[in-house]
């Protein structure tokens, strides 16, 4: 039998928002254990990725509440954000995936510059100093400066797992802006359905 009842509608609108929400709290919960452990210093990309997790429970706590109650407007919000945040995160996405070497270097060189704790945490924790070159008067955490062993730079150790990431985060973006669509499209036919234990004769 075909998927395509209102209880259906409702229990797959239910469990996709229950997997977002796991998700946040995923997120939320990597950045808090990153800091916690000493791993990432960045309160900028702690930020970011709490921000990030927020929002994403946030967007779950209203489609699931909607969900539940059949709620019009808060449906209708969810539909809306759901379908800019799906534009967004395909966009994002794709350019992850269609980055060549070059691209990717200048992108990195680009953050190296404008994250100043995050680039102490890469580092320390890869045992490099500077990205394509290093002054000897510039502070840099890593073990081999400490110990007066020359070091590397961090550029040609960062590129040898650049593109697997992007590759990475690009296919985990493609994947839930799919995800996205479906509740976007789950959403438009649960609000045009009619819950069968409401009054016929009320307005839904």
């Amino acid at each position: 039998m075909v998927c395509g009842g209102f209880a259906c509608s409702k229990n797959c609108l239910c469990a996709l928002n229950l997997l977002y929400t796991l998700v946040s709290l995923l997120l939320i919960g990597i950045a808090a254990w990153g800091i916690g452990f000493g791993l990432i210093s960045s309160l900028r990309v702690v930020g970011v990725v709490i921000a990030v997790g927020i929002f994403l429970f946030l967007i779950a706590l209203v489609g699931l509440i909607g969900a539940v109650k059949h709620h019009q407007v808060l449906l209708f919000f969810y539909m809306i954000i759901l379908l800019l945040v799906f534009i967004v995160q395909f966009s994002v996405s794709c350019a992850c995936l269609a980055l060549n070497e070059e691209q990717q270097g200048q992108l990195l060189e680009v953050g190296w510059n404008n994250t100043a704790s995050a680039r102490d945490d890469i580092q320390r924790n890869l045992n490099c100093c500077g990205f394509r070159s290093f002054n000897a008067n510039d502070t840099c955490l890593a073990s081999c400066k400490t110990s007066g062993h020359p070091c590397s730079p961090c550029a040609p150790i960062i590129g040898k797992y650049a593109g697997e990431v992007l590759s990475f985060v690009g296919g985990i973006g493609l994947f839930f802006s799919f995800t996205e669509i479906l509740g976007v499209w789950l959403t438009y036919r649960y609000r045009n359905q009619k819950d069968p234990r409401a009054n016929p004769s009320a307005f839904l």
